[in-house]
C-alpha cells in the first residue's frame, strides 16, 4: 500500500526517498546541519530538486561538507570549483560557502557547537505545525527573520529568512509535514 506523503515530493523516487528519510527530522549534529546550511545557500533561486540531484557531486567537490577543510580553501580551490560543471557553479555561493565555513567554527567557540546556538532559536524543540496543504506552509516566519538576521550579523552570506525557513523545515527545527503525511507524527 502507497504511504501517503506531503504533495511537494510526489511522483519522484529522489524527493520520495530525501522525504521519506531525512526532511523534518531533528538535526542535532553540526556536520549534517552545515550541510544542510549549504545545499540550501545553494538552493537560493533554484529548486530543490536541482540541489538534491547534484548533492553526491557538492559532497565529492566540498571535501564531503567538511566546514574545517572549506574554511581554509584558497583561490586555486574555489577556482576549481567554479569550473567543477557537477555543482551549480555561482561564484558568490561559492564563495559564500567559504564565507559561512569561517563563520560556523567562530559560532561553535561562542556556543560550545552549532546545534546549541541555531536550536536555541527553537527553545531546543521542533515547532510542530499543522499544514494541511504544502502549499500552506510558510516561506518565512519571525524566527526564521531573527535567526536570519543573527546569522547575518555573525558574517553568513545567502542566509534570507526564507533560506533559514527551508533550513529550519529541512533539520527538523519544524514540523511542516502536511499532516495527512505518514511521517507528521515519526518526527
Amino acid at each position: 500500500m502507497d504511504k501517503n506523503r506531503c504533495g511537494w515530493c510526489k511522483g519522484d523516487a529522489l524527493y520520495e526517498a530525501y522525504h521519506d528519510q531525512e526532511w523534518g527530522v531533528p538535526l542535532k549534529d553540526d556536520a549534517s546541519i552545515f550541510e544542510f546550511l549549504i545545499l540550501e545557500t545553494f538552493q537560493a533561486g533554484l529548486s530543490w530538486i536541482t540541489v538534491l540531484k547534484k548533492r553526491e557531486n557538492f559532497r565529492e567537490a566540498l571535501d564531503h561538507f567538511d566546514y574545517k577543510k572549506i574554511a581554509e580553501y584558497d583561490q586555486s580551490k574555489i577556482d576549481a570549483l567554479l569550473l567543477n560543471n557537477g555543482i551549480i557553479r555561482n561564484k558568490l555561493k561559492i564563495n559564500a560557502t567559504v564565507t559561512n565555513a569561517r563563520a560556523f567554527i567562530e559560532i561553535q567557540k561562542k556556543y560550545g557547537s552549532f546545534s546549541n546556538y541555531i536550536w536555541g532559536f527553537v527553545n531546543h524543540e521542533p515547532i510542530k505545525n499543522k499544514v494541511t496543504n504544502y502549499k500552506e506552509a510558510p516561506a518565512n516566519t519571525p524566527i526564521s527573520d531573527r535567526l536570519s538576521k543573527d546569522l547575518k550579523k555573525n558574517g553568513f552570506k545567502f542566509v534570507g529568512s526564507t533560506v533559514i525557513y527551508a533550513h529550519m523545515q529541512a533539520t527538523g527545527m519544524v514540523n511542516d509535514h502536511e499532516t495527512s503525511c505518514f511521517r507528521y507524527n515519526e518526527v
